[in-house]
């Protein structure tokens, strides 16, 4: 874990969670595990606070606990996770691909599992209902059973699982005393592994949940009859089949989402349309049996490719097979081919894939940053592996003075390296090659590191602008509350001008330049977050085969 990475874990914190979880989860990032009596001395902020904040950080999931480290009886010990933490940067994309998927019914059940971090079905359907509700015509309103046959859906394709049973109460929370230890024997290892979602059976079993009505719309305050029933209804003890059974967002199963979708792309980038649909299909039909860590998919032959193309690619089998040789023949590898047997079987590269995309990103950040002659340099490297400087200049036909600048250049930025290979022992100058390389994967985490930074620059802008503007903003939202209850007692078009010009003309130009401002840091966050996602997925790649 870096300080990078610490600092921008702590701005995110703070921005969803306030300032109390953020020093919190900081502190438990800095200094690893501890017992509650250790991070209350440490931190210096009150008891019934650090509860506070222990109970939102394991909430929603990014703080987990268990038995501690010296053996039975031992205080519960807390330690936060940075890789769950940095996964709220990926909150809108998590809930714009479900809206993709799956309609704004599993967009809003996304949005309520992401804002409370677990919760159970029965709750977040009668959630989901009720906003639905509230943004439809008079008169209609959402049916329970919609929403759950969303909720199922999202289950059935593991982009939903039951939270992981909590860990059981040590010797000293139980009600039995332990037995002694007898003497002679050895203690047994204490297991600091934690139970995951994927290590019990029913993680994706759908309990069965009695649910019937419809979504309600919010009481009005004239509604005392139907608010005093509602409290009263409120209070009575509801049971619906699913108590203490919550669930939670894989985010596991959205980053395979993403991808696959990412290598889709670049496929058809490259080659054409009919091509990445092909890709695609493959992904999908080996989305069950392929491990997520795999290195490539489990081979398909021809024959099962062929008829699991979708009905409206009306593509016949030898023109199949010559896209199936163009994908094995192309240089970036997404396709391979492993067999004879059934026409012909292939498999996705995932790695090679991953290792293809990451790259392009290093040889677009080069271009952006020192031009087309240094990503012609740095493509060459990667090509070559070796080359001495001469031959660099004539590979890359750039006149020698350049060539020099540029490669000194990226070796200023720790993006080319230089080997040394000596011909004598002396290590003397003019017995000794001086070659220069790329490392492809550390510069992938050095891009990574950075792109941290950049993300934690703009969230830092965001707040800063949002802080200068704060008055102008609270007005602005005020009037924009005036103006819907206006709109929702059905006032007059003179009384709604009226409270309109309360914000005056050169307000509003500040308030659209501001609003323009954020949004382009927003944009510029996400697309961050885009290349953060690819070189971390290249990144664990390469551990996970080494």
């Amino acid at each position: 874990m870096t300080a990078q990475e610490v600092r921008l874990c702590g701005l995110l914190l703070q921005e969803h969670f306030g300032e109390m979880v953020e020093k919190v989860g900081t502190h438990l990032l800095k200094s690893g595990a501890q017992n509650l009596r250790m991070i209350l001395h440490e931190t210096g902020i009150s008891l019934d606070l650090l509860k506070k904040s222990l109970c939102v950080l394991v909430q929603h999931g990014a703080c987990v606990f268990s038995s501690g480290r010296k053996g039975p009886g031992s205080p519960t010990e807390y330690r936060t996770s940075c890789d769950r933490i940095l996964r709220i940067l990926r909150y809108p994309r998590y809930i714009y691909t479900a809206k993709t998927l799956y309609g704004d019914t599993g967009e809003l059940i996304i949005e309520e599992l992401l804002q409370r971090g677990h919760m159970t079905m029965s709750s977040t359907v009668k959630t989901v209902a009720d906003r639905l509700t509230q943004n439809m015509e008079d008169g209609r309103s959402m049916d329970y059973n919609d929403v759950s046959n969303s909720f199922s859906n999202l289950v059935e394709t593991h982009f939903l699982q039951r939270c992981p049973p909590p860990p059981r109460a040590g010797p000293k929370e139980s009600a039995t005393p332990a037995p002694p230890p007898v003497p002679g024997t050895p203690t047994p290892p204490i297991s600091t592994t934690l139970p995951t979602a994927e290590s019990f059976p029913d993680c994706y079993k759908v309990p069965h949940v009695t649910l019937i009505g419809r979504g309600k719309r919010p009481l009005s305050s004239e509604d005392v009859d139907d608010q005093r029933n509602a409290k009263k209804a409120k209070m009575d003890s509801e049971t619906h089949g699913d108590e203490g059974i919550c669930w939670q967002v894989n985010f596991e199963r959205f980053h395979l989402h993403f991808r696959d979708q990412a290598i889709i792309s670049a496929v058809a980038n490259k080659l054409d349309q009919t091509s990445s649909e092909i890709v695609r299909t493959m992904l999908r039909m080996s989305e069950v049996t392929t491990s997520p860590s795999a290195t490539c998919t489990k081979p398909l032959s021809a024959n099962e490719i062929f008829r699991s193309l979708p009905t409206n690619y009306n593509i016949a089998r030898p023109i199949l097979d010559q896209y199936l040789t163009l994908l094995v023949d192309d240089p970036m590898e997404f396709v391979g081919k492993a067999g004879e047997s059934g026409g012909g079987m292939y498999v996705v590269n995932m790695h090679r894939a991953l290792a293809n995309l990451a790259r392009a990103t290093l040889e677009s950040v080069v271009q952006e940053r020192f031009g087309s002659r240094s990503a012609r340099i740095f493509r060459l490297l990667l090509r070559k592996r070796h080359l001495e400087q001469k031959q660099v200049e004539d590979f890359a036909m750039i006149p020698a003075k350049e060539a020099k600048d540029m490669l000194y250049s990226l070796l200023s930025q720790n993006l080319v390296q230089l080997q040394e290979v000596p011909k004598t022992p002396d290590y003397a100058p003019s017995r000794t090659f001086y070659l220069y390389t790329v490392n492809q994967l550390p510069t992938a985490r050095m891009l990574l590191q950075n792109c941290y930074k950049t993300v934690a620059n703009l969230i830092e802008r965001r707040l800063y602008e949002s802080k200068e503007s704060k008055r102008l903003l609270e007005k602005s939202q005020r009037i924009e509350a005036i103006l819907a209850s206006l709109q929702a007692s059905g006032a007059e078009p003179e009384q709604l001008t009226e409270v309109e010009e309360m914000i005056t003309a050169p307000e509003k130009q500040q308030l659209d330049a501001l609003r323009l401002h954020i949004n382009k840091l927003d944009s510029a966050e996400n697309q961050v977050d885009e290349t953060i996602f690819l070189i971390e997925s290249y990144v664990n790649s390469t551990t996970t085969t080494s």
